[in-house]
């Protein structure tokens, strides 16, 4: 492809549409980072265990919802990543 060629698939092309509107981000970086916090909390009152399967699945889901909660609050604030 050249660059008229591309420039004029660009031109043509429809404006980028978030898959979740930016209006639900500041509910959603709530309900997200609430649970985060829900769940270390609970990881922190499970009995120990010689393996520790379950500590290890409940902490990985809060680290997942944390890190998707943390985009949302930084996308709510303006700083886009």
């Amino acid at each position: 492809m050249d660059y008229t060629s591309l420039k004029s698939l660009y031109a043509t092309s429809p404006a980028f549409s978030p898959l979740i509107p930016v209006g639900l981000l500041p509910y959603l970086a709530f309900i997200l980072l609430l649970l985060t916090f829900t769940l270390g909390f609970y990881v922190s009152t499970l009995p120990k265990a010689a393996l520790p399967v379950r500590e290890v699945g409940v902490a990985s889901l809060a680290s997942v919802l944390g890190g998707f909660g943390v985009v949302a609050l930084f996308c709510t604030l303006g700083v886009y990543v």
